[in-house]
């Protein structure tokens, strides 16, 4: 849409404001005597979900808030740790235990509410957007970018609020919301480690705030270092049912020996014994041969990390108010990967270097020669923000604001094979066994043939460049049209400009495909929204019988984007008081999110990811279809799948459209004051449909599709290819696609309980999530994937029960925290009945502080994570360390102490 055609529909949203505006002058204004009226008006906020000055969230829908006590009280230092064990938490997000980040983001920690993809939850700072993260052409802020020690609360909004704030709130809203009332300077300290003496994590934070009757100011920086855990100590080996019901190794079929075909079809394995004879082969055997990958990953990835924030607020003039907003991160990343693999290289019978006598492929040759891959990755990532914001005479609220983020990156990784010379040096025509020759003769056929002077010529370090630019600039206006019977009809109005960028320019020799890694195309694009909404808030009964209070809230919004044209959005609200104890709340809304730059603009590139493949056993699988098209797909009959990784081709889609959605919930809030003191009990009811919904089918999920399909009749089947000499599955497209719709629903539960119980003051919040139905439509009219209540194969979980609760008791200067998350039951995506890790087990983590308060200022605290050492389950089509890395727990039991003390 034009320009011009924004223009109109902002004067419009501003016309409608305006005309009543006039009728409120005739009204008459609140009694200066009226002291209950000034109290309420004085403590009405800002809430999130709303941009109408209000008092609470209870009205505006289902939301979770954490406090910076309840985060004090439990010991964390990461706002991704207090956020993924929220039970509204589930599916695919990055954290340190998980090595299969999302794309572009190694490092940067990610929330996923509903399990819908974090793409479509929006993180806030003050009700204001975050420059994304990562290291370039990623969707997703860093939510450790915050200093936790700054922060007053988090809430959490589950429900869409595409109306409010606009594209990505499909699923909800993180608004992180920091102090502004800190005086003086306060440090804490914290170090804790793992049982087994590994995964040492140190963070310091240093607060400091001055204020005078104008304004203040405040710094909050943060220096955090955790280490490695390497996966071997918590996994020794990737696990499989090669024989029915037991377990036992299959590692990776990429060998350090290297493993050949020769024209027969029969396949060998050269020697693997160090210093063992150089020209000896024999007959592939999985269990002899294959590569155990554990020792060469890490179950927690170590980051060093300094965060700051910075924020001033001073008064201009008795109505004016200028703010401001600094935050800085660095952060230093690494991850350790298996030494590379070479594929597919021929090998000529009249090579020095074959054996043989016959020409042969080298399907699969580990480069173990040099050890294992580094990857590293270096974040620099800033925002600033500049406002003034102020009240006019008829009690109006204005703010103006604009905001710059920027974060760039480098990353790279060691020992990265270049193919272009890797071939050079198996051509006897090129390179020379001389000494100094400039291009050596390499003998890939036995571990440890590969000399110094051929891996100096092979290998490389690979540097990559990218990074991500947020520029907006918001102006809004709330306050009071006229006085209505029940109160005051109350509005917020707004336009915005906002604009995203995101960039990444892989290493030349990447981008050439000549690198023996992920091959990837350069990334780069932008896009561009301008806005305008309009919220209305309208009190319709109040002090009636059964009706304490009725309100109705309806908000809408116009998006004009430069890329995919004009949407408009709605929400419609209902909250209904019925008396003090209890009230009833209601919302029904639409959303749009168009794709993002990583989405339509990303390179394709390949990766090995574990995979299952459904085609390995099947002659004993008892399952006549999957018999069937495996058969027809030239599967042997005693086929077994080779290792737990398959080549895997992600990338952008550039023929991606928007997707958009509706988003109803329904629920009650009880608290029982005569009977119960301090008690709370919430309640409600979630349904999201998502059409044309943006997804990437992990690999494990589309050959388990294709393989329940008759006669591999599904599209995805068309999406991999199999090696006609072995069996194998070659190549796997996991790219996103426009699937048909999405739809959840489900419950959510809530319990808060706050009371002086002899003297010691008790407090207890607890969480409950019951997810109903998650279905996705691969397309129109195909048949349906079930989410719910299923786990692995790349999705991460969705059991249908989650939990989270935590219960302090304290009395005088003592105080004890025990937190207990809840990850219920569920069934591997793509496992079989009766398999081993077909369905997981309830899974409790115990957590327990105790902290001694000398005074206000100063805090000592002990605690210990995961109590009872709940080990993570096994499941079949796991995505590292035999479990569901997003899901579980790798750690097991691990200590803390904290100290915090103020000046």
């Amino acid at each position: 849409m034009s320009s011009r055609k924004f223009l109109l529909a902002s004067a419009a949203v501003a016309a409608i404001i305006t005309l009543p505006a006039h009728a409120q002058s005739g009204e008459a204004p609140m009694a200066a005597n009226d002291d209950a009226a000034a109290s309420q008006a004085a403590s009405d906020i800002i809430v999130t979900g709303s941009r109408i000055r209000r008092q609470d969230l209870a009205g505006v829908g289902p939301a979770t808030v954490v406090s910076a006590e309840q985060i004090e009280n439990t010991g964390l230092v990461n706002i991704e740790t207090v956020l993924q064990r929220l039970p509204a938490n589930a599916g695919f997000a990055g954290n340190q235990t998980s090595a299969y980040w999302t794309g572009n983001g190694y490092g940067t920690a990610q929330v996923n509410l509903r399990g819908l993809g974090i793409k479509r939850t929006l993180v806030l700072l003050n009700d204001r957007r975050i420059v994304a993260g990562g290291t370039g052409a990623n969707s997703s802020p860093d939510l450790n970018m915050i200093p936790v020690v700054a922060l007053a609360r988090t809430d959490v909004l589950k429900d869409g609020a595409s109306a409010i704030y606009g594209a990505d709130a499909m699923a909800g809203v993180v608004n992180l919301v920091t102090r502004t009332d800190y005086e003086g300077l306060g440090v804490s300290l914290r170090q804790g480690i793992t049982e087994k003496g590994d995964g040492a994590d140190f963070t310091a934070d240093l607060i400091w705030g001055i204020r005078n009757d104008r304004g203040g100011f405040m710094a909050a920086v943060t220096y955090q270092k955790t280490k490695a855990v390497n996966m071997a100590t918590r996994a020794p080996c990737s696990l499989a049912e090669t024989t029915p019901g037991a377990l036992s190794c299959v590692n990776s079929a990429s060998t350090i020996g290297g493993r050949a075909v020769l024209p027969n079809g029969q396949q060998i394995n050269f020697n693997q014994v160090l210093g063992g004879d150089g020209d000896f082969f024999e007959p592939y055997s999985a269990a002899k041969h294959n590569f155990n990958s554990a020792p060469f990953l890490n179950a927690v990835s170590p980051i060093e990390r300094v965060s700051t924030a910075f924020f001033v607020d001073y008064d201009l003039s008795d109505g004016v108010e200028a703010f401001g907003e600094f935050l800085y991160t660095f952060r230093k990343s690494n991850q350790i990967a298996t030494p590379g693999t070479l594929r597919n290289l021929a090998i000529s019978a009249t090579n020095p270097t074959n054996p043989t006598g016959e020409n042969i492929v080298l399907i699969q040759r580990r480069l173990a020669e040099p050890g294992p891959r580094q990857f590293f990755q270096e974040t620099d990532t800033w925002q600033g923000t500049f406002g003034l914001r102020g009240a006019l005479s008829n009690d109006w609220h204005w703010n103006v604001a604009g905001s710059f983020g920027r974060n760039t990156a480098v990353d790279g990784s060691t020992n990265i094979a270049n193919l272009e010379r890797v071939r050079n040096t198996i051509d006897t025509s090129k390179c020379s066994t001389a000494p100094g020759a400039a291009i050596p003769c390499g003998d890939y056929l036995g571990a440890g043939d590969l000399t110094p002077e051929v891996l100096d010529y092979i290998l490389f370090t690979s540097r990559d460049r990218g990074g991500n630019e947020l520029a907006t600039v918001t102006a809004d206006l709330t306050g009071s049209l006229f006085e209505l019977p029940a109160g005051p009809l109350s509005f917020a109005t707004g336009v915005v400009y906002r604009k995203e960028k995101g960039w990444r320019d892989p290493d030349p020799l990447t981008v050439l495909g000549v690198a023996n890694t992920n091959q990837q195309d350069p990334i780069s694009g932008s896009s561009t929204a301008k806005e305008a909404y309009l919220e209305l808030s309208v009190p319709v009964l109040a002090d009636k019988p059964f009706f304490e209070a009725l309100t109705l809230d309806g908000a809408v919004r116009y998006s004009d984007y430069d890329l995919f044209g004009s949407d408009w959005n709605y929400k419609l609200g209902a909250d209904w008081m019925i008396s003090n104890s209890f009230r009833l709340r209601g919302t029904y809304g639409t959303g749009f999110r168009i794709p993002n730059v990583p989405e339509l603009f990303g390179g394709v590139s390949e990766g090995n990811l574990t995979t299952t493949d459904p085609c390995s056993r099947y002659s004993t699988s008892g399952n006549a279809t999957l018999i069937a098209n495996c058969q027809a797909s030239g599967v042997p009959a005693n086929y077994v799948q080779l290792g737990t990784t398959i080549l895997t081709t992600v990338g952008g889609n550039e023929d991606l459209r928007p997707e958009s959605s509706t988003t109803w919930t329904v629920g009650t809030v009880i608290s029982p004051k005569a009977m119960i003191p301090g008690l709370s009990l919430t309640a409600d009811w979630f349904d999201i449909k998502i059409k044309d919904a943006i997804r990437a089918i992990p690999g494990s999920t589309k050959l388990a599709v294709c393989y329940a399909s008759q006669n591999l009749s599904h599209p995805f089947c068309d999406d991999f290819t199999r090696s006609p000499l072995t069996g194998e599955v070659t190549f796997l497209s996991a790219q996103p696609i426009n699937t048909g719709r999405e739809e959840m629903n489900g419950l959510d539960l809530g319990l808060v309980y706050n009371k002086m119980v002899g003297g010691v003051s008790v407090s207890f919040d607890m969480n409950v999530t019951y997810l109903n139905k998650y279905v996705v439509h691969p397309f129109p009219g195909g048949a349906p994937i079930e989410f719910d209540g299923f786990i692995g194969g790349g999705n991460g979980g969705y059991p249908k029960w989650r939990g989270y609760g935590v219960l302090t008791l304290a009395k005088d200067e003592v105080s004890a925290t025990w937190s207990t998350q809840w990850i219920g039951k569920a069934t591997d995506f793509n496992a079989d009945p009766g398999d081993i890790g077909y369905r997981t087990p309830n899974v409790f983590y115990h957590n327990l502080q105790l902290a001694y308060e000398v005074n206000d200022k100063t805090r000592f605290q002990v605690g210990v994570d995961n109590l009872f050492d709940r080990k993570a389950p096994y499941i079949q089509s796991f995505t590292d360390a035999n479990t569901d890395t997003m899901t579980y727990d790798l750690l097991g039991r691990r200590f803390y102490v904290g100290f915090r003390t103020a000046f």
